[in-house]
């Protein structure tokens, strides 16, 4: 393999509604595109899932803009690679972060050897199922009530899994509001994004009365030592989320025993094969792992969905269809789930498995560059 070009471009993409966690909103998504072109005459399209500003992660699309075209470009433009994998660990030498841009980059990279080898995307990383399962993840919202209104009707709906965004003074009682919504056996979870320290243990400690599926990501986004600390405390599982950041991070947390469950976010740990790596890691020593969202456009959910076809991805993941965040999505035909809480992994053609819809994609843009 050998990638002559890379195309960048950044598109804005309008939510239907403001989606808040912790420690922000967003309205509208900055999304950073790439369309990646083999000597051999493939083209794909990607994704960079950074977003604005460096809430969530270090990174940031302005940041991933000039990383991968300063750093990662020189590295892998006009290089014979024997396999995406290669590019990996060639983006890894002597060179610190940008995770995010480094995934962009090598994940398209794996569906370029899909395109050539006219292999679906999610057969060529391993992938072994044809539908995978789909959670919700839900903001923030005003009161309880509220909220406990979107989970019913995001139950009602067919998600196999909710996601609820919590912070300090919206936690137990809209938690309560909503497990009585559902009912006991409803899979429910929460997601603080390091809104909590060691400080709230007792407040915590609360959650487990609610019968949750996990706890996410509660205390800092590089913490492991409290994380573990904290699950002494807690009969619920905490699942980790920004602390995990490539194997090592995923060895550590088991050895600390700092959760319990594993949310892999390829984006977040610098793509496809590293996430691979964790998922057989954890496979091995029977953790749970499942894949979760960036607010990304449809491109990017085909290689969310793609990876959560791997054996070891038990849990529902925040894959949800593209008419839970866009008016419109950028792709045809558009992601669906079906009326049981699935949604189909596209084996019927090469690659992504869906087409892009480049007019509309050309309208939303707002800067393009060509490199190489």
């Amino acid at each position: 393999m050998k990638i002559r070009r890379i195309h960048l471009r950044e598109i804005h993409l309008p939510l239907k509604e403001a989606f808040e966690i912790s420690s922000g909103s967003v309205q509208t998504r900055r999304i950073l595109l790439l369309q990646l072109e083999s000597a051999e005459g493939a083209t794909v399209w990607g994704e960079c899932v950074a977003e604005s500003h460096p809430n969530y992660y270090p990174d940031t699309i302005d940041t991933a803009r000039i990383a991968i075209k300063d750093w990662i470009a020189p590295r892998v433009l006009n290089r014979d690679f024997e396999n995406p994998a290669d590019i990996h660990d060639v983006l890894e030498q002597d060179f610190r972060g940008h995770s995010m841009a480094k995934a962009a980059v090598e994940m398209g990279a794996w569906a370029l050897a899909a395109e050539q080898a006219k292999t679906p995307l999610a057969k060529i990383i391993g992938g072994t199922r044809d539908k995978v399962a789909v959670g919700i993840s839900l903001g923030i919202r005003k009161s309880p009530e509220e909220l406990a209104a979107k989970v019913k009707e995001s139950a009602v709906a067919g998600y196999k899994k909710v996601k609820i965004k919590i912070k300090p003074g919206k936690d137990i009682e809209y938690v309560k509001k909503a497990r009585e919504a559902v009912g006991q056996l409803f899979p429910l979870m929460v997601d603080a994004n390091n809104a909590y320290t060691l400080d709230d243990t007792e407040t915590l400690k609360r959650l487990d009365d609610f019968n949750l599926l996990m706890i996410e990501q509660p205390l800092a986004w590089d913490d492991l030592v409290r994380h573990a600390q904290l699950q002494k405390e807690l009969r619920t599982p905490i699942c980790l989320d920004e602390s995990i950041s490539s194997v090592q991070r995923a060895e550590d947390m088991i050895k600390l025993g700092s959760g319990r469950i594993i949310n892999i976010k390829p984006g977040r740990v610098g793509g496809f094969t590293s996430s691979k790596r964790i998922h057989d890691l954890c496979r091995g020593h029977k953790i749970p792992v499942w894949c979760g969202g960036m607010l990304e456009s449809g491109i990017g959910r085909a290689y969310n969905v793609a990876l959560a076809s791997l054996p070891n991805f038990t849990l529902p993941g925040d894959i949800s269809p593209s008419s839970r965040y866009w008016e419109r999505d950028i792709v045809s035909p558009e992601w669906a789930m079906d009326a049981s809480g699935f949604m189909k992994v596209p084996l019927d053609k090469p690659g992504i498995g869906v087409t892009v819809d480049t007019e509309y994609v050309d309208r939303l843009t707002v800067w393009k560059e060509s490199i190489g």
